[in-house]
């Protein structure tokens, strides 16, 4: 299959989608592989190194995780995944140590599947990082029990190429789905998840994508409530600067029979050169006529004023700037619960500031 055979972007979830950057990265020469060892947190529980899309087992050390084939989803990008991959399977009651995984990519082309089920009331931590240069594609499907409990949170920091992710959750009763994102580096990057929601079941998606360059990154989510009484909530934060482009899409979709639906959508852009573009699009499709759902879209630049204010009391502009932009992406990592995620992916975002500005 081609690279160039994916939807066209004519179609809507595909609108912002980059084809070429695929393409491009696809086709980018083998580089030496950086050390995936500084790359890992302080974090107990299993460390798991992916090298160009293959889990390499002499660097790993893994824990509950398991090696073996996941079939993929016939999503034009999850579709190229199926194979060997690896699996986090949770019995009744079971809570796992954090799985640590760093990806690192060489150049060319990988490819690799995920399975994460977690039986009911089981509890897991899942923290991916990407590196290297390249064009990593994957897939991970995830099904939750009942009252399980899964919170990931995965750092988008290649230095070049493009980096796919397609999501599939399926949210059992009571369960409680928290994934954060952070696109740090310099690399392309699509997210692209579809989350179904069952009763009770509380789903959190979202997190910062921060763009310099010509670069391209972009999110395309989409919630379904299919039962009464979840919620869900979708905060994404896009920072563009040079002639870069972020773009999120984030739908929220309430089935008939889903009364009591709390959805929440909050995404907002900001440009650092008026050169740069932010694209929003929240969408709600509601067929329940007993729901409580809100979305909001803006799109802006640092406030001149605050700026002016924080310059009249000493500060350089470019601290100035740093700072105010950071708050602008903080209510998105603050969102992590792990306190050494937390700070890691905060330090990734203080290191982009101080790159792009």
């Amino acid at each position: 299959m081609s690279v160039l055979e994916l939807p066209s972007t004519r179609e809507e979830a595909w609108r912002w989608a980059d084809p070429q950057g695929i393409a491009t990265a696809a086709a980018l020469p083998r580089t030496a592989a950086a050390d995936p060892a500084g790359w890992f947190l302080d974090l107990p529980g299993a460390r798991i190194v992916v090298r160009d899309g293959v889990v390499d087992r002499t660097a790993s050390d893994l824990h509950r995780v398991t090696l073996r084939r996941v079939e993929a989803s016939d999503h034009a990008l999850a579709a190229r995944t199926a194979g060997a991959g690896w699996a986090l399977d949770l019995a009744e009651d079971a809570a796992a140590h954090p799985v640590q995984i760093v990806h690192v990519a060489t150049g060319a082309a990988n490819h690799l599947p995920a399975d994460i089920a977690l039986a009911d009331d089981a509890v897991a931590q899942v923290v991916e990082t990407y590196v290297g240069t390249g064009w990593s594609n994957r897939f991970t499907r995830v099904t939750l029990g009942r009252a399980a409990r899964l919170m990931r949170a995965v750092r988008l920091l290649q230095d070049g190429g493009f980096v796919s992710l397609r999501e599939e959750a399926a949210l059992g009763t009571g369960a409680s789905l928290v994934t954060t994102f952070l696109g740090g580096g310099a690399a392309g990057t699509r997210i692209d998840a579809a989350i179904v929601a069952g009763e009770g079941a509380f789903a959190e998606y979202g997190g910062a994508l921060l763009t310099a360059g010509e670069q391209r990154q972009e999110c395309a989510v989409r919630v379904r409530h299919a039962e009464p009484n979840g919620q869900s909530h979708q905060l994404w934060r896009a920072v563009a600067a040079d002639r870069s482009t972020a773009s999120l899409a984030a739908a929220v979709e309430v089935a008939r029979d889903a009364q009591k639906t709390d959805g929440e959508q909050s995404l907002r852009g900001l440009l650092l050169q008026r050169t740069a573009t932010v694209n929003l699009k929240p969408e709600l499709e509601i067929f329940a006529d007993d729901v409580k759902c809100a979305h909001g879209a803006t799109v802006g630049e640092l406030d001149a004023r605050a700026l002016f204010y924080m310059q009249s009391r000493g500060i350089p502009r470019a601290r100035a700037q740093a700072l105010l932009t950071r708050a602008f992406v903080a209510d998105a990592l603050d969102r992590i619960g792990d306190e050494t995620v937390r700070d890691a992916f905060v330090a990734d975002a203080d290191a982009w500031l101080e790159r792009a500005l």
